[in-house]
């Protein structure tokens, strides 16, 4: 912001009597200052009313010409650039907050953007990199792990650091179960593992199985029919695989041999054995009641 100044004070002489405020001395055709609605002349002004300059320190006497601007006050020699000392008394200034004026060139030069990097100031004109309203020389604006210019490259934020594609991937992606390689977007999870939609195949056939029914069986997945044909027990009834898809479900094992639970029932009566007692002769399993009859 930029402001001029006036001087604080008038002179005048008078004709008709009328005395100093301090003094009592007669004023008439004198010269006196009024401040304050009072009637002062230039001798008790500079001794009783004056302002200091607020750059050399000394009293602004009568005769000088006051320039004021916030409650402070200099002498029209002393209101100068602090950085040129180009003199400011019928220029444009900016104040600062450290209390310096400056002239227009300065200022801006003094208060200009400042690199969030290197900290010094971003020239208007020079290549830099402006994010979230802030201002980076374009060499400042570097990935904080490769320490390298990204320039016009994409790159994404981890709190108040900034970092290359590349680099953010590998610190703080999410590693794929199966090829460990960084998971950059999509993806599934299974069992609290993060795979790659094209890594989740089939252990046998290689199908994708992202969407589809599959099981899994000693850390390996599996799509529906290859788990059936190469994975899945058979069962001693029925001879078919045991998957647990379905009907069928529950499964009774006994001495290394598994059956659908539909299917462990009574040879000769064809009565249901599952948590009952059974006889087993051969690959068969019987009731108590017709195994005592056999």
């Amino acid at each position: 912001v930029t402001f001029r100044l006036k001087p604080s004070y008038l002179t005048s002489t008078m004709t008709d009597r009328f005395d100093c405020y301090y003094c009592r001395d007669n004023l008439h055709g004198k010269k006196y200052v009024k401040k304050d609605e009072k009637h002062v002349c230039t001798k008790c002004f500079d001794k009783l009313c004056a302002n200091t300059c607020a750059e050399c320190r000394r009293p602004i006497g009568a005769d000088s010409k006051e320039l004021h601007h916030k409650n402070r006050y200099w002498h029209e020699d002393c209101f100068r650039c602090a950085k040129c000392y180009k003199p400011l008394a019928s220029e444009p200034f900016s104040a600062r907050d450290d209390g310096k004026i400056m002239c227009g060139k300065c200022g801006s030069r003094e208060d200009g953007n400042r690199c969030q990097g290197c900290y010094k100031v971003v020239m208007p004109g020079s290549q830099n990199v402006e994010y979230k309203s802030k201002v980076w020389h374009e060499e400042c604006f570097t990935c904080f792990e490769c320490k390298k210019p990204i320039r016009t490259q994409s790159f994404l934020t981890k709190g108040d650091d900034i970092y290359c594609s590349p680099c953010h991937e590998n610190k703080f992606a999410k590693k794929c179960f199966h090829c460990k390689q960084p998971i950059t977007s999509g993806g599934i999870s299974y069992q609290d593992q993060p795979w790659h939609s094209e890594c989740f195949k089939c252990q046998t056939c290689r199908k994708p199985l992202a969407g589809t029914r599959f099981t899994s069986h000693e850390n390996h997945v599996y799509c529906v029919d290859c788990y059936k044909s190469d994975v899945a027990k058979k069962c001693n009834g029925c001879k078919n695989p045991i998957t647990g898809f379905g009907h069928g479900t529950n499964v009774v094992n006994y001495e290394g041999l598994s059956w659908h639970e539909y299917c462990f029932n009574c040879k000769k009566c064809s009565l249901s054995l599952a948590n009952k007692r059974f006889v087993i002769n051969g690959d068969h399993i019987y009731c108590p009641d017709c195994a005592k009859k056999l």
